[in-house]
Parts: C-alpha cells; sequence; structure tokens
C-alpha cells in the first residue's frame, strides 16, 4: 500500500518454491512452530560521501523493517558496517538512510538486481564448496529438507504432493518410497541454491502414511528420512498420523470470482452533502491532498453498471474515518468516513451488493493508525504514564508527532505511526475490529495491508477468529514479493500477486522479456504455492500503488488486451482496478487515483466490450476457473506462446501474438481425455466464435493477427 507515493521498495523475489527464509508453518496437526534454520555472517558495508544520521539495512530476511538492522558509523561518520547472521539462501535487501531514504547497495551489480531495485545476497552453506554433480557421490546434507507441512506436504483434490529440497545440479535420481511402493519424483523448480523434487500419489486420508525418500547420486544411493540421510535400517521414515491430518483449506468462491477494485473516493459522487469542503472537480487531476467526494450512494448508483459488467466481488480500499482520502491512516477503525457515508449506509450497500450476488472485501489496516488515533493521541498526551504506550513503538519521551518522528511509523513518516500488534491489548482491540465488520456488514473477504510486515503471532490469531466467524472468509495478504512465508495454512489464504503484475508488464508492456521467460515466470509463480493457494491468488495488472496498466503500455490498447486475456485465463482471481476495463490512464500515485471516467461508458468503447467478453468467459468455464495450467509451446523470435487450463474433461488453451505481424502457430497437444474431448467436439473462440478443430498427431493450427488472441474452450 502506497499512501502517497512512498513505498517500502519490497522487493519482488521472485525465488521459486519453499525459500530459505521460511521459519514458522501449519503442521498436519495445526501446530505452528519454528524449525531450526542454518545461517551465515555476512558485513554490510555502506560509504556515503557525506555524513549520515543513521544507516539500516532493510530486506527480505527482516521483513522490510527499516528499524531492525541499524548499521554502525566509523569515526568520519561516513562508512557503516554490520555483521548479521542470516539464513542461508538467497535474500534481497536496500539500504535505508536517515530514517526514510531507500538505496540500492551501490557496490552491487547491477545486472543481479532486481525490478524494484534490491540488491541480491546469497548466502552457500559450507558443504557446498566444490561443484554440485549428480555423479559424483558426494551430496550436500544441509541442502535436504522434508518438513512433513504445507508446501512440502500438502493435500488438495484427493491428491497428495510431496516434495523434497535438495542442493540443485546435485542427485541423479530422486524416489519416494511407501512400503513396497517406489515413486519416481520429477523435479519441478531450481533457484541458485536448491533444486525441489515432487511426486503425487492418491491419498483417502484413513490410512496412516510412513515415507522415505531415495536418493542416487552416482553409485551411492541412500535414503533420507526425519533422522537425516543415511542406509536402512537406520533411517527413520517420516510419520503421518491421518486421523490428525488437517488439510490447508482455501475458500472455493475465490475460484469462481471476478474482483473489481474500488478507491472510495473516486469512483463516484452520488450526494452532494457530504461532499468535503474544497471539492475538487471531478475530472481534475488529482494531489495527494485532493478529495473527490466519492460516497456510498456513488457506488449505489452505479450497481447496474457493475452487474452488466459481471464482477461478482468487491474489493474496497479502506473506508473508515481518516483525514485523508487514501484513508489508510485511520481515526476510528469501527466509524464509515462520514465524506463517504455512514456505517447504515454503506451496511445497506453491501446487503445490496449480496443481492446481487456480489461479495463484499474490506481493507484492514493493523499496521499503523493516524497520529489522530485516541490510544496514540493519548501517547502523544500523557507520555510514559499513557496507558496505551504499548500501542507504538516509541523510542523516547515527549513525543514529538512531527517529522522526523521520534517514533517508529509507516515510511517514516510523523502521520502514520507503527502499531504494536504484538503487544496483548492492541492484539485483542484489532481482533474486535474483524468482530465488530462482521456483524455490520456480510464480509465476505479481508485484505490486509503492508501484511508481511505483521507479526506472525497476530496473523495467527487473526486467521483463528476470522476463521472462527466464518471459514469461507477469505484472508487475502499484501506483499510485493514472494508469499510462501504467509502461505502455508496459519496465516494468509492468498496473496495480492504483484510478481504476476510485474510479470505482465516486464512482458506485455515494456517488450523486455522473451515469452520463454513469461511463462517460465508464471510457471514459477503457481508452483511457488500449494495449488489451492494459487487458484486464491489476486491476479491484478494495476492497482492504486501502480501507473495503470494501460500508461505502462504507452496507450497501446491491443497490448492490454492481450495481458487482460492473461489475466483472466491464467490460474487465479482477475481483479479490475476501477476504470481499467474503460481505457482509463494514469501514472505514479497520485494520478492513477483519478475520478473514474464515466464519459467512457458508451456501446462503442471496444474496451469495455472486450473486458465484458473476458468477464463471461471466466464465470461460464470451470477449466479456466479451476484447471491445472501447462505450457504447451513458446517461439521467442516469433514472440509467441500458448498454454492450457485443464479441469477432468474441461479444456481450454490460450494462444498469444505478442509481435507486430500476423503469426501462425502449430500448438502441440498433450494426450489426457480432454483433449480427446476436445478432438471429437472441436474448440470454439471464445472472442470471436471462430471453430478449430484439433488435427492428427494433435495438433492445433491457428493464425494469430498481430498483438492477437484466442480463447479456445
Amino acid at each position: 500500500m502506497v499512501k502517497s507515493g512512498r513505498w517500502f521498495q519490497l522487493g519482488m523475489n521472485l525465488m521459486l518454491i519453499f525459500t530459505a527464509g521460511i521459519t514458522r508453518a501449519q503442521t498436519p496437526v495445526q501446530q505452528s512452530y519454528s524449525i531450526p534454520q542454518a545461517r551465515g555472517s555476512h558485513e554490510f558495508v555502506f560509504k556515503s560521501s557525506i555524513r549520515l544520521k543513521s544507516v539500516a539495512v532493510a530486506g527480505t530476511f527482516n521483513n522490510w523493517s527499516m528499524n531492525a538492522n541499524q548499521l554502525s558509523a566509523d569515526a568520519t561518520g561516513k562508512t557503516w558496517r554490520a555483521t548479521l547472521r542470516l539464513p542461508l539462501g538467497k535474500h534481497f535487501y536496500k539500504f535505508v538512510l536517515n530514517g526514510s531514504e531507500w538505496l540500492t547497495d551501490p557496490a552491487a551489480d547491477k545486472t543481479q538486481t532486481d525490478n524494484m531495485g534490491n540488491a541480491p545476497l546469497v548466502l552457500f552453506p559450507s558443504d557446498y564448496s566444490l561443484p554440485a554433480r549428480p555423479h559424483d557421490g558426494i551430496t550436500a546434507r544441509s541442502a535436504l529438507l522434508h518438513p512433513t507441512y504445507v508446501p512440502f506436504f500438502n493435500y488438495d483434490r484427493g491428491q497428495l504432493t510431496l516434495s523434497l529440497r535438495t542442493r540443485t545440479g546435485d542427485l541423479k535420481q530422486v524416489a519416494l518410497k511407501i512400503g513396497n511402493r517406489r515413486i519416481p519424483m520429477l523435479p519441478v523448480a531450481s533457484d541458485d541454491l536448491y533444486a525441489f523434487y515432487s511426486a503425487q500419489l492418491a491419498w483417502d486420508r484413513r490410512s496412516d502414511l510412513a515415507y522415505v525418500f531415495e536418493l542416487i547420486d552416482g553409485t551411492k544411493t541412500f535414503l533420507f528420512g526425519v533422522n537425516g540421510a543415511g542406509y536402512p535400517p537406520k533411517v527413520k521414515p517420516f510419520r503421518i498420523d491421518a486421523r490428525q491430518f488437517t488439510p490447508f483449506i482455501t475458500p472455493e468462491w475465490i475460484q469462481k470470482t471476478i474482483f473489481y477494485q474500488i478507491f472510495p473516493d473516486r469512483f463516484a459522487d452520488g450526494d452532494k452533502t457530504n461532499d468535503p469542503p474544497n471539492v475538487a472537480v471531478w475530472s481534475s487531476m488529482p494531489t495527494g491532498d485532493s478529495r473527490f467526494g466519492g460516497d456510498v450512494q456513488g457506488v449505489r448508483d452505479h450497481l447496474p453498471y457493475l452487474s452488466t459488467l459481471g464482477i461478482s466481488s468487491i474489493y474496497f480500499t479502506p473506508i473508515y474515518k481518516s483525514p485523508s482520502s487514501h484513508r489508510y491512516d485511520i481515526i476510528d477503525y469501527k466509524a464509515v468516513d462520514p465524506q463517504f457515508g455512514t456505517n447504515a449506509d454503506f451496511a445497506a450497500l453491501t446487503r445490496e451488493l449480496k443481492a446481487k450476488d456480489i461479495r463484499t472485501v474490506m481493507d484492514f489496516v493493523f499496521n499503523h493508525s493516524d497520529s489522530s488515533f485516541p490510544p496514540f493521541a493519548d501517547v502523544c498526551k500523557n507520555g510514559a504514564a499513557s496507558i496505551y504506550k504499548d500501542w507504538y513503538f516509541i523510542q523516547s519521551y515527549p513525543v514529538h508527532a512531527q517529522q522526523p518522528p521520534n517514533y517508529q511509523a509507516f515510511g517514516g513518516w510523523w502521520g502514520m505511526p507503527r502499531l504494536n500488534e504484538a503487544n496483548p491489548a492492541t492484539r485483542d482491540y484489532m481482533l474486535d475490529v474483524v468482530n465488530f465488520w462482521s456483524k455490520e456488514i456480510p464480509l465476505a473477504g479481508v485484505r490486509l495491508d503492508v501484511a508481511d510486515q505483521l507479526d506472525g503471532n497476530f496473523l495467527r490469531s487473526l486467521r483463528q477468529r476470522v476463521k472462527t466467524l466464518n471459514p469461507n472468509t477469505w484472508i487475502v495478504g499484501e506483499t510485493w514479493g514472494d508469499a510462501s512465508t504467509w502461505l502455508m495454512g496459519d496465516q494468509w489464504d492468498a496473496a495480492m500477486n504483484y510478481p504476476f503484475l510485474f510479470s505482465n508488464v516486464d512482458f506485455f508492456a515494456e517488450g523486455k522479456i522473451t515469452p520463454t521467460a513469461f511463462t517460465t515466470r508464471l510457471m514459477q509463480l503457481y508452483s511457488s504455492h500449494p495449488p489451492q493457494v494459487s487458484r486464491n491468488m489476486m491476479n491484478s495488472l494495476s492497482t492504486h500503488d501502480t501507473p495503470r496498466f494501460l500508461t505502462r503500455c504507452n496507450g497501446d490498447q491491443n497490448l492490454q488486451r492481450l495481458a487482460a486475456a492473461v489475466q483472466f485465463t491464467w490460474v487465479g482471481a482477475p481483479c479490475i482496478y476501477y476504470g481499467e476495463e474503460l481505457g482509463m490512464q494514469g501514472g505514479q500515485d497520485p494520478d492513477n487515483r483519478r475520478g473514474m471516467e464515466w464519459n467512457r461508458v458508451t456501446p462503442d468503447n471496444a474496451m469495455l466490450s472486450y473486458y465484458k467478453r473476458l468477464v463471461k468467459l471466466r464465470r461460464t468455464s470451470r477449466a479456466l476457473q479451476s484447471g491445472v495450467p501447462a505450457i504447451l509451446m513458446t517461439d521467442d523470435n516469433a514472440r509467441t506462446l500458448a498454454y492450457s487450463r485443464t479441469l477432468n474433461n474441461e479444456l481450454a488453451i490460450v494462444a498469444i501474438n505478442r509481435s507486430d505481424k500476423p503469426q501462425t502457430l502449430a500448438i502441440p497437444m498433450p494426450d489426457n481425455s480432454a483433449v480427446r474431448a476436445a478432438k471429437k467436439t472441436g474448440l470454439t473462440d471464445g472472442l470471436t466464435g471462430k471453430r478449430y478443430s484439433v488435427g492428427a498427431g494433435r495438433v492445433i493450427n491457428i493464425m494469430l493477427k498481430p498483438l492477437g488472441a484466442v480463447i479456445l474452450l
């Protein structure tokens, strides 16, 4: 969440699956615990040409905290150092100067930084000193890992998936052994340090399981079990008690939904009586302080439009009482902002939405409050004597509510003091906020702002509270990088899938990666999480924190249409940022938060018509909602690609031409029941209605126009 152009520069850490940073998870018996992590030392050094007040290092290893790891200055005040013990593996980081300025490490190799400018750091285990070879009989034992919880142990749709981590390129073969059964394991992903092997088998969840892994390195064959690697009978098998096992279940309705994100102040002004003083002209360019007067009545007035569009869930960014237009700085967590409406108005709206089969997802901000929030105001007034002093991270007294703050604050901004949700009283208050809104409205989903910086124990308590109120309530967290740590069954159900957004920007909008690189990223993202989690991810092309996608495309609507075709056909729930379907543009915040351009809602708006077709296809195809993905082909020279989604006998095929020339694709098909059914009935392009047949050798020949796509069903 970006409030006013400030962002923590959270790294897009496209680590593959099950990163070394895993510290907590859910076991099959619903416990959360810490597992020992191998660690190594690294000295961070920052050299400046001028004297600085402070330097910190923030990264994936400390949840991008600006305060957790401070560097110490030498006598000149220009060279800063800190030695940290970090988990082995790959990390990303930035330096934070004077508590607010984020800077890429000047000593880093700029070709290795990610697209957020975060520098990489890889710490290798000691037994990685020799090159990895699958035939030398030397195995890196430190890399071997198989905790018996998600995602290494996962149950979904009657299938059990078991995964093992090894060193990349280290083993000749890996197999799963259950009794007398030997099941070969296939490599599914790898990164700089680790390779991941998986095997699937049917499981009735009635029979207990005992299993080991068979590892072949050159001429050596040994087993890996709960007590490490060795030879039988010394290796003890992993054991699962079926009676105690509880699978990680995510809400099924997400797979079938199409989200629509509304920034409340900018959607529609339906009630002039609650407009703020100096309300901005609706068509004017927004500033950080602009108030446009969007309100509950404005949303209600346009319910026919939303119904016609076909969306089935609305994600509202905050609607709470707040001094700003974005309302992420909250004064009252239990009151709707008067300039948006009343609690009764919002409750009536959500009930009306429910009657139209449109669910409501609310934005919850537990990371920070406004400086006028009564508990913080009390701390400012009473200092160390305040009963609320432990609600925040106060560094000294008296508290100075000004820049720079003498307390932790979001982005270092004094007006948004950081809440200590680990404090019992704070935790109980915030959990009660969820209770409150669950009683006020038909709450279908909880979106957590800056969720990757919330205390883990708080998140576990929050999940328990939310799922007790309604097990089908969806919990989605905000993080801009790899979300694996929070998606193990004990915290979130899903994440705002920013790596998906970035990948579409890189391929479609900016054209700087190949079709192979793009589809590889898509499959890596899919494999990064259990399938039931991947099916729950929120897939956006634009949000209130990013430039609008069409602006990234330099106004080329064909490029946005191609990306939207992927958004509506890939795994996860598509989310339309308000006005995106109309062809709205906008740069960095606050320009991306312009007033909804209702004058674009016309019968001849080709973009709107295209989005309506995509919505209809997504809502009517079970394969597009829940199917398993597979990449069918890529051609980097022609800039084309094709992939499939398969669910039982239902099939969808998506083909994309990113080039500015017509291209002919010969798409090879796998041999499965869905393809055999399609061979008998043929396939129809959902965008044009044109019929296609599966030819000899299970090949479909398709001609695509420049910047064209087909969605075959």
